[in-house]
């Protein structure tokens, strides 16, 4: 498969996760593919079952078709982690949902296993806020719509992956030169092939991954939560400290945790 009709400054690793379940901070992955388009139009893809260490729910195993018994004897995240991080290092990242589901949750398993894996210098790319934005629907429908094919074998990780990164490329020429209205009845082009638009456009409010933190139009971090929803954070942990180490003990994930602290340690510089 060749991507030429994608702008690439680096790497694109599209990437889709079938897991034990949503639920980040608990649950684990059990199937891993990673399509990486290079800059020479060609694509290398890894697929992997991988062995969550704890069982896999039946009614999850349905939706996937992946069962205990299948990643019994599959590596850990932890054994083959390291040779992961390489293989996508200097990448940009993409996916279908991937924002808000696949990034997050590796950049969990990286952080359990003590892998650093940095997000600050790569786009985050999510078909799925494209295909929202401009024809709403799943990501069958938008293959069959931008790739006039019928998807076959949907929820394996390797069919998901290599779909998403088709409709990527389509959704990139189908809406060359295609305006929009925003709120104030200007004209605006939302797509275009270039990796930092499509990353302002689907991931430019993004703070943590769990997005229990966002971005005003100021630039400012707010939480997007709980009893202090839309203040800003600095406020939040200026005049009451103590929810800094309530949301540090508490069940959010880590790179929330690590947001935080990067967030705290600014303000401490700052004084």
């Amino acid at each position: 498969m060749l991507t030429h009709t994608l702008k690439l400054r680096k790497p694109l690793a599209v990437i889709d996760l079938e897991t034990t379940g949503v639920n980040i901070t608990k649950d684990r992955i059990v199937e891993l593919c990673i399509a990486k388009a290079k800059l020479d139009g060609t694509v290398e893809v890894k697929t992997k079952l991988i062995n969550p260490g704890i069982p896999i729910p039946i009614e999850t195993s349905l939706i996937h078709g992946i069962y205990d018994e299948d990643v019994k004897d599959a590596p850990t995240f932890k054994q083959i982690g390291r040779s992961l991080a390489q293989f996508i290092e200097g990448c940009d990242l993409a996916g279908f949902n991937s924002n808000r589901f696949d990034v997050p949750m590796l950049v969990e398993e990286f952080l359990r296993i003590d892998v650093d894996f940095d997000i600050k210098n790569r786009k985050l790319i999510d078909a799925q806020r494209i295909f929202h934005l401009m024809e709403p629907r799943t990501l069958s429908a938008a293959y069959r719509f931008y790739c006039n094919k019928t998807l076959e074998g949907a929820h394996s990780a390797e069919v998901d992956t290599l779909a998403t990164l088709e409709v990527l490329c389509s959704q990139v020429e189908k809406y060359d030169g295609v305006k929009l209205k925003n709120d104030k009845g200007e004209e605006y082009e939302p797509v275009k092939n270039d990796m930092d638009a499509l990353h302002l456009l689907t991931s430019a409010n993004i703070v943590d991954f769990a997005q229990r933190m966002t971005l005003n139009s100021k630039g400012e971090v707010l939480f997007n939560f709980g009893k202090h929803n839309g203040k800003p954070v600095k406020l939040v942990l200026k005049n009451e400290p103590q929810y800094y180490d309530w949301m540090i003990n508490g069940d959010f994930p880590l790179d929330t945790k690590r947001k935080l602290t990067e967030i705290k340690l600014k303000m401490m510089i700052e004084k």
